[in-house]
């Protein structure tokens, strides 16, 4: 069996592509250090509400964010097909819960759209564009702009 490795062209991108209901968007594979499996999390005290608590990952302790509540949605209800994207935001590592990773994709920014401007100020702030891929609408999201400067500190 062989594989067929495709080089990144300039200009071109890799993005990680997941589920939350039953929306899809993406963040920069850059940013992406794991996936796994969910792990139940122990709750922090004055955390948050998107704050799910904190799991052990081999050794560290790492915060897990519920991103359905995160971006307004509703509260994701865990389950073992839940998933958690280990990702690096500034300088902290966080484990984001998603439903489901559906794909990784290669664009050009050509393709990315700007965020409609009837979207709510909300979805402006986390929200980097959005891509018309195969009849699917994926909305692409600024790690950094989930997270301030001290929020991102104190997880």
């Amino acid at each position: 069996m062989s594989y067929t490795v495709k080089s990144l062209s300039e200009g071109d991108r890799e993005l990680i592509a997941f589920r939350i209901g039953d929306q899809e968007f993406c963040v920069n594979i850059m940013s992406v250090r794991e996936i796994r499996g969910w792990t139940p999390a122990t709750a922090m005290p004055h955390s948050p509400a998107y704050m799910l608590g904190v799991i052990n990952l081999r050794g560290a302790v790492l915060p897990i964010i519920d991103l359905s509540a995160r971006l307004g949605m509703k509260p994701a209800d865990p389950t073992a097909r839940h998933v958690i994207i280990v990702a690096q935001v500034r300088r902290k590592v966080v484990g984001l819960l998603v439903d489901a990773v559906s794909d990784i994709l290669t664009v050009t920014d050509e393709i990315i759209q700007p965020t409609p401007e009837i979207s709510s100020d909300l979805e402006r702030q986390f929200a980097r564009g959005v891509l018309a891929i195969d009849k699917r609408m994926i909305c692409l999201i600024e790690l950094e702009a989930l997270f301030s400067e001290t929020e991102s500190e104190a997880a």
